[in-house]
């Protein structure tokens, strides 16, 4: 019996020292994204993940100050391609939650940005393209590994 097995995705890893050098990092990745795009953005506690798409999100036009939208869920920024960026960390049960919840921020004239995604994966493939997966790891002092798949 054949057995066929199709490569891993790739895997590019990069390191950052700096916050500024971490936004750089997630304005090359911006330069790939289209409308209706999804980037899962997953790391430890203050790992960077909101400051990558800081970087993103000015990146791709976005001209107000981008926070971390954990205690509201999610923040959608006007831009020529608008930009959506959620926060899941404070979601511990994405089916006790509105259904609507994600379809709000996500859409085919959006890019969007969903930090802690865990158990939405599933739910977020189902609603739109997962484009990237993008993992931040702390690496000692400033530095960070930001590995991008």
């Amino acid at each position: 019996m054949l057995l066929y097995s199709f490569p891993p995705p790739m895997v590019r890893s990069k390191e950052s020292r700096t916050a500024a050098h971490t936004e750089a990092i997630g304005a090359e990745v911006a330069e790939t994204l289209v409308p209706g795009d999804v980037v899962l953005v997953e790391g430890e506690l203050g790992a960077g993940k909101t400051t990558f798409v800081r970087g993103a999100a000015r990146a791709l036009g976005v001209t107000s100050t981008v926070s971390s939208p954990t205690f509201t869920i999610g923040q959608r920024y006007e831009a020529p391609v608008p930009v959506s960026h959620v926060d899941l960390f404070r979601v511990a049960d994405l089916e006790a939650e509105d259904p609507d919840l994600l379809e709000a921020y996500l859409g085919p004239d959006t890019i969007t940005f969903v930090e802690w995604p865990r158990d939405a994966q599933e739910e977020i493939g189902r609603l739109a393209r997962v484009a990237r997966r993008v993992r931040i790891s702390h690496g000692g002092g400033d530095r960070r590994r930001v590995e991008l798949d």
